[in-house]
């Protein structure tokens, strides 16, 4: 025990030699009141007995609430642990230093607080119960970071229990940006979404919804792939997600890997990791176009793919045309909340990749398919469209 106390101590020193963690020193958010109390008439209105009067109000006609209290325009960040970053599986206090760095950029990118909670089970109902028992709190729900397949009934549960926005990140927001950068993509190949071919490599939540906007969008012909090979409904493997998603794509029935579904392909996206070897991207169409995504190390070497594709993107920072979430979650959520929507629809996601592909404009280029995740451009306008849609649709209170 002696020793093991000492290296905890020690660690100090350790840690003191990387950035990351002098940002990270005693968390990285605060709670701090927007009405100061400086007189005991501040206190008696701030609480007792003013609020009582406030309290009695909202108890009588409940949709005071989103006027008198903070909940509409806060988020909770909610995750179980279980598929954190490129880590996995590390659990809720792990997870927590991520959730609250969620939390920073919802501030920073689109002006709404947001709280972390980190759960500390990965069961399903209890999951469910416990978010909808706090909701009332929040003005919407951003999941994040938990597994698939829990991903996907966790959040079609609570959109069914829910009258506020809820979304899980790590599904949508990924699927919204690629969607952008694809638009722009084909376009400066000269192409239409409807003309292309594409190969998902990753059946995991980020595959899956990538899957389904790409097919809300017009794509001609995808086939998805986990690591089993191409689905396709001779397989008898597959769990309810899959196999939708096999009776959705693959209009040739190709039963094959991945790498061979590439041969002719327009499109390589790959969210699962692993690496793919050059001469699978070699033997896709002229003038294709790959977005590898497993950070921090893409599944596609950036250099070798560049030698054969008209356009790369990764999701690194250090390198051209970053597919980043922080591009559109942000101004989903504020467009969805000051619209008073009580969902998150697939046209306001579809709205949102459109918006973040029209800020990059006259400046289009190979290198240049999104905006940079530090262009403040973009979280406004991905609000007003989303906040517009949801006008449109009739999703708003």
């Amino acid at each position: 025990m002696g020793a093991e106390t000492g290296s905890v101590e020690a660690g100090g020193d350790r840690f003191s030699q990387d950035p990351a963690f002098a940002v990270h020193e005693g968390g990285k958010l605060a709670v701090r009141p927007t009405r100061p109390i400086e007189t005991r008439e501040d206190l008696a209105l701030t609480y007792t007995p003013g609020v009582a009067r406030v309290s009695s109000a909202i108890a009588a006609e409940p949709a005071l609430a989103r006027r008198f209290t903070w909940a509409p325009r806060v988020v909770a960040v909610v995750s179980d642990g279980t598929a954190v970053l490129g880590l996995g599986d590390i659990g809720p206090a792990a997870a927590l230093p991520v959730m609250e760095g969620k939390a920073c950029l919802f501030s920073e990118f689109a002006g709404l607080s947001s709280v972390p909670v980190v759960l500390s089970t990965t069961d399903v109902d209890t999951i469910v119960e416990t978010v909808v028992a706090i909701a009332p709190s929040f003005g919407g729900i951003n999941l994040e970071d938990i597994s698939a397949p829990r991903c996907f009934e966790i959040e079609e549960r609570l959109r069914a229990r829910l009258d506020i926005p809820v979304m899980h990140d790590d599904q949508h927001g990924t699927a919204i940006v690629v969607l952008a950068a694809l638009r722009n993509a084909a376009r400066v190949t000269g192409r239409g979404l409807g003309d292309l071919r594409v190969v998902v490599a990753g059946a995991g939540a980020a595959g899956i919804a990538c899957t389904k906007i790409l097919l809300e969008a017009g794509v001609g012909d995808i086939a998805v792939a986990d690591s089993r090979g191409v689905l396709h409904l001779g397989r008898e493997d597959l769990n309810p997600v899959k196999r939708w998603v096999a009776e959705h794509t693959n209009r040739a029935g190709y039963a094959g890997t991945m790498t061979g579904a590439l041969e002719g392909a327009d499109v390589y996206l790959g969210l699962s990791g692993g690496s793919v070897p050059e001469a699978a991207i070699a033997s896709m169409a002229p003038g294709c176009i790959v977005f590898s995504l497993a950070n921090p190390i893409p599944e596609v070497d950036p250099e070798m793919a560049a030698r054969y594709a008209a356009v790369v993107a990764t999701g690194r920072s250090d390198l051209p045309n970053q597919i980043n979430n922080v591009l559109a979650f942000p101004g989903v959520f504020r467009g969805a909340i000051d619209a008073g929507a009580t969902a998150i629809t697939e046209r306001m996601k579809l709205a949102a990749a459109e918006a973040i592909a029209g800020v990059v404009g006259e400046d289009l280029a190979p290198g240049h398919v999104v905006p940079s995740p530090l262009d403040r451009r973009v979280a406004t306008a991905v609000a007003e469209a989303v906040a517009a849609c949801a006008r449109d649709e009739g999703v708003t209170r």
